[in-house]
């Protein structure tokens, strides 16, 4: 087979269609745009309403607010604690045991219960989660944020909107 043998699917490519070539076929006299009015004389651009408000205009843009200062944890709790049999619970060793994406902020959430003493080091828990932790002699350690401040903005933050 050469390249000059190649042909298109039977019925894919169609002729165009040659509109307003006098009255011997079809697409003649007014060429398929009706009799008279703006459209038969002239082209109309896409979305204009005659002089009235377009659609585009008139519905609402760039409600709500996304807040640029948000800080997003990865949250666990902890009955995976319990199932995961760890004793020392960091970045890393919830890393290795899937329980958490690579580069994230960890909060400790109190679903569950606790039945050995663990070490917890994670950037945030809640008031039920220590309290499960210290009451099974376990102890906990916060890890600073990686940021200074606030966390950084993604791109600007005035065009998150």
């Amino acid at each position: 087979m050469k390249v000059h043998d190649l042909t298109p699917a039977p019925g894919s490519k169609t002729r165009a269609k040659r509109v307003a070539r006098g009255i011997g076929g079809k697409g003649g006299k007014t060429a398929g745009r009706g009799s008279k009015g703006q459209r038969a004389r002239n082209t109309v651009r896409v979305g204009f309403e005659g002089g009235q408000m377009p659609l585009h205009m008139r519905i609402p843009k760039l409600r709500g607010f996304k807040n640029p200062f948000r800080v997003e944890y990865q949250a666990v709790n902890l009955d995976a604690i319990e199932d995961s049999g760890l004793t020392e619970v960091n970045p890393e060793t919830l890393l290795s045991q899937g329980l958490v994406s690579k580069n994230s902020l960890i909060k400790i959430l109190g679903r569950g219960e606790v039945t050995r003493a663990v070490s917890v080091q994670a950037h945030a828990w809640s008031a039920s989660a220590e309290e499960a932790i210290n009451a099974a002699g376990g102890s906990l350690e916060k890890l600073p944020l990686p940021f200074a401040v606030r966390p950084p903005s993604s791109g600007n933050a005035h065009m998150n909107r």
